[in-house]
């Protein structure tokens, strides 16, 4: 079938919106009609040349719809489901996904930085010329084929431009809070960075019963949203932050801090954030080569803790649903979340809107 993509060329050019070829499901494989993709800056770093995948390659790791089709032994879903989409699919029986982290699944993790599909190749053309799809999904597109094992049925009386929220930022932000930093009631938070995850972070701070809860950002148009999200304190990022979040946590420094952005000079200034004893948790993704320079005399004698939280450490299958479960109890703000739509012809002006600290999250609705 043909169907309509935005797809990236080369590395520092804009987006194009072309005709394409998509085949039909394989085996284990489901063709999903695309309601919504959010606008992540995980993708612009594969804009940028700061995240390497092969082109030309249709990028969005964030989206949900609706299942049109299913390949031969497909059992998980039927025509007519609304799906979360998982840009971090698991077979359910490596050694991580047997350990409760799907997220680092030794499957799956090769073969979504292919750009391919489990089997290698490509269910997209051009021109007779295959087209690379981003971390097995490849949201820019009115249509998608995926693996079952990246498909989680959600409940249908929820907007599908919410449903895709959990796909990436909610799953995220949420999860780094509850799941990897593990934030217990009266702890103190710093988040570095208001924007899609940021927010999220914050109101998985809020659940955990987190006080303070310090935003900290350059664009001052975020503080009155990380407000309303549910930070206690908002700090404009300069020289004086770290010694304003000191302030705030009676001279020691936060227990948890949260790093959303994925600059290296900013991991730096969140751990001279965090207390002696405290943690660090790096959610932001970082450029690929990158390095960040981190004191090991100091984290020896403060105990600092530093993490990583890839995809919040979430279970996929149980905690999309259990999200929008909170989402439709009034516990998590998505509908808020989302500031502007865009058709997928906008998208390049989406981007902009990203870059520029306009939206909180853009989403491509289809």
């Amino acid at each position: 079938m043909q169907m309509q993509a935005a797809i990236l060329n080369e590395a520092n050019t804009p987006f194009s919106i072309e005709t394409v070829e998509l085949e039909a499901p394989r085996t284990g494989e489901v063709l999903i009609k695309m309601a919504a993709a959010g606008v992540c800056h995980s993708d612009w770093h594969v804009v940028e040349g700061l995240s390497y995948f092969p082109m030309p390659i249709i990028c969005g790791h964030e989206g949900a719809g609706i299942v049109e089709e299913i390949g031969e032994g497909v059992t998980r879903v039927s025509p007519g489901n609304h799906v979360t989409l998982s840009f971090r699919a698991n077979c359910g029986s490596c050694f991580y996904c047997q350990n409760s982290k799907p997220n680092l699944c030794e499957v799956y993790t090769p073969v979504l930085r292919s750009g391919l599909l489990k089997d290698g190749s490509s269910r997209i053309s051009r021109n007779g010329e295959a087209v690379h799809i981003m971390t097995g999904l490849g949201c820019f597109a009115e249509y998608v084929v995926i693996p079952e094992d990246a498909c989680v049925p959600v409940r249908q009386d929820v907007p599908l431009e919410v449903a895709a929220l959990v796909g990436c930022a909610v799953s995220t932000g949420v999860g780094a809070a509850i799941y990897t930093a593990d934030v217990r009631p009266g702890q103190s938070v710093a988040v570095y960075g208001a924007g899609g995850v940021g927010l999220n972070i914050i109101m998985g701070a809020v659940m955990c019963g987190a006080d303070p809860i310090i935003a900290v950002d350059t664009n001052s148009s975020k503080m009155e949203i990380a407000r309303e999200f549910g930070a206690t304190h908002t700090l404009y990022s300069d020289d004086t932050t770290v010694g304003q979040i000191q302030d705030l946590t009676a001279g020691r420094g936060a227990d948890h801090v949260f790093e959303s952005v994925g600059l290296t000079s900013l991991q730096e200034t969140a751990f001279d954030a965090t207390r002696p004893g405290g943690t660090l948790t790096l959610v932001g993704l970082t450029p690929v080569g990158s390095g960040t320079n981190l004191p090991g005399s100091v984290i020896t004698r403060t105990e600092k803790v530093i993490r990583g939280s890839f995809y919040g450490s979430v279970l996929p299958q149980r905690d999309f649903p259990m999200f929008l479960d909170l989402y439709r109890n009034g516990k998590l703000m998505l509908d808020e979340l989302v500031t502007r739509r865009y058709g997928l012809s906008e998208i390049n002006e989406a981007y902009q809107d990203m870059l520029t600290g306009e939206v909180a999250r853009g989403i491509i609705v289809f």
